[in-house]
């Protein structure tokens, strides 16, 4: 065997041996509150179906339709012969849902973040982004050529220093996170809106865990901090509580989603994203301006599930947003109450190192607004169970 595939082996035993290696478990059902694994019913707190879309029969419905309208995909790029009407109608329900010119549709805000950087910024540029940003978004940044900022992490008076120092720079762009996934913690876009404004910097927001979750319609972050109208450009998903399928956006100034069109390379060169994907997206937007109730149920059922869990005696960072991390220190522990748990029938996901720091590994539950209060009673209750079995509380 190749050498290189002889290493790759023996760093994969190494996980293994110890217990570190994270398997994929296969579900037997649909994305929903509840969903079978393995013959077992559980209850599912780890996934992004913030608003219980996923399985929703409105959206479900407009995704069959869209299949008999417009066919299962569409074989070709957006400016080759990739864009139907369907594409252009998600594109302006997305920018009147934030209050922005225009947006533009990606396979993943993966691609949207890795594509929106280099499209804009040039090699006299300055580019800021938070240390704790997602990875789609630091990718993004080793692309782009203009020169890069990393901003320790919600450090107002540092981003400031780092701005009056930087005084060579032509236009400058400033990126953060709108949620960090790993905490649930909000950024201070209050504090970014004043610094930027004040410095002719471009804020840029990825929304994906905060859309359709924070704010009093789900307009996210910004709605929930009071400086909606005062973001430059969102980046998001449509893959999590808006139909919770796939694809990504951008969407912002008119010329700069124009700019996009014509050199963002993950939008020129992905294929354009499935008819049934954007119907699905494009009823969930829909659903959510009709009637945001189910913001409101997500937003009760979060603040029922983090006090039930404290009161339980776990660690739990504070906020108000539906991922609620409970920390237990050690990845291999987190691992293991992850597969007691899911014997207990509660689906819930452990992280360590390196995706977040050594000693800080967690269970990163996520409510739903899928949930009603008995499900998070018995996750609870699980909970009590494993974290005594396992020393945590």
């Amino acid at each position: 065997m190749n050498r290189l595939i002889d290493h790759l082996a023996g760093e994969m035993k190494k996980l293994r041996e110890a217990g570190t290696y994270k398997e994929e478990l296969v579900l037997q059902s649909p994305q929903d509150a509840h969903v079978k694994v393995d013959g077992r019913e559980t209850v599912m707190l780890t996934s992004n179906n913030y608003l219980g879309f996923a399985n929703h029969p409105r959206v479900r419905e407009a995704q069959k339709k869209a299949i008999e309208k417009w066919g299962a995909g569409m074989a070709s790029v957006r400016f080759i012969c990739g864009t139907e009407t369907l594409h252009k109608e998600l594109e302006a329900e997305i920018a009147s849902f934030f209050g922005k010119d225009d947006a533009i549709l990606y396979m993943t805000c993966w691609n949207a973040n890795e594509g929106l950087f280099a499209a804009i910024l040039e090699e006299p540029d300055g580019l800021y982004s938070d240390e704790l940003n997602h990875a789609s978004i630091i990718d993004g940044v080793r692309l782009c050529k203009a020169k890069r900022y990393r901003v320790p992490h919600s450090d107002r008076k540092a981003f400031e220093k780092m701005l009056a120092d930087d005084t060579t720079s032509r236009f400058r762009l400033m990126m953060t996170d709108g949620v960090f996934s790993m905490e649930g913690e909000e950024a201070d876009l209050v504090s970014l809106v004043r610094i930027c404004s004040a410095n002719d910097v471009l804020l840029a927001v990825d929304d994906s865990h905060a859309t359709g979750v924070l704010g009093a319609t789900g307009r996210g972050t910004a709605e929930a901090q009071g400086v909606m109208n005062k973001i430059d450009v969102f980046t998001g998903t449509l893959g999590k509580a808006m139909g919770s399928a796939a694809g990504g956006f951008t969407t912002g100034p008119k010329a700069l989603v124009e700019t996009l069109r014509q050199r963002s390379r993950p939008y020129l060169f992905s294929n354009s994203l499935p008819p049934p994907v954007a119907a699905g997206s494009l009823e969930a937007f829909r659903m959510l301006k009709e009637d945001p109730a189910p913001v409101r149920k997500l937003a009760g059922n979060t603040a029922y599930f983090r006090k039930a869990i404290s009161e339980a005696g776990f660690k739990i960072p504070h906020g108000n947003h539906p991922i609620v991390p409970v920390i237990v220190g050690d990845t291999a522990r987190a691992l293991a109450m992850g597969k007691a748990l899911m014997e207990d029938g509660i689906y819930v996901s452990g992280f360590g190192y390196p995706v977040v720091p050594h000693g800080q590994a967690r269970l990163r539950c996520q409510v739903s607004a899928a949930h009603e209060h008995r499900d998070l009673d018995r996750a609870v209750e699980a909970f009590r169970k494993v974290g005594k079995k396992f020393e945590v509380i």
